[in-house]
């Protein structure tokens, strides 16, 4: 095992499970509050899982080769600009379009998560690795969502979805720090 690469792994994916636990619950009522309907919501719901599970076809398709890290960091950059347009959404047509590239997103960082989680540990010492780092991406993930409610009340919903971009740009900057040797 790479302990250092595995080190900012874990401190990168936390940061950024942060990030999104901080934004999930307002991001929830945010875009069932710009529809109409509920059929509205679960459409959108809908895109988001379908255009993750398109997305892993094609990261599937890319050489054995590729950095793993890139998935990431596409990943964390998509989310840090994607937050920053949340608070100027107003039609049921934009939010669609959004999901569309959340469930995109989602997918590179899913996949990424995985590959790397597999060339960062060994296959002895596997079980408690991975314990360890969902132990810590669970952990940052519980506070953000405690904390989301209280930023909610102090500031306004807006100010976490930038705060959010922010996390997420600080989390790619970290995965460049993985020297990852596959």
């Amino acid at each position: 095992m790479n302990a250092k690469a595995m080190k900012w792994f874990v401190y990168s994916q936390s940061l950024l499970f942060f990030a999104s636990s901080l934004i999930f619950p307002f991001y929830i009522l945010f875009i069932k509050n710009v529809g109409s309907s509920y059929s509205q919501f679960g459409l959108a719901y809908g895109l988001f899982g379908l255009s993750g599970a398109f997305i892993h076809l094609l990261l599937g398709k890319l050489p054995e080769t590729t950095d793993r890290r890139i998935f990431l960091i596409i990943h964390s950059f998509g989310m840090a600009f994607l937050l920053l347009l949340f608070p100027h959404i107003t039609e049921v047509g934009q939010v669609y379009i959004i999901q569309l590239a959340l469930g995109a997103l989602g997918g590179f960082q899913k996949h990424g998560e995985k590959l790397l989680v597999t060339d960062l540990t060994t296959e002895n010492k596997r079980m408690k690795e991975v314990g360890h780092y969902h132990f810590w991406t669970a952990l940052f993930s519980s506070i953000a969502i405690m904390l989301g409610g209280l930023f909610a009340d102090f500031f306004t919903v807006y100010f976490i979805f930038y705060a959010s971009s922010i996390l997420y740009l600080c989390s790619a900057l970290m995965v460049l720090y993985i020297k990852n040797k596959r």
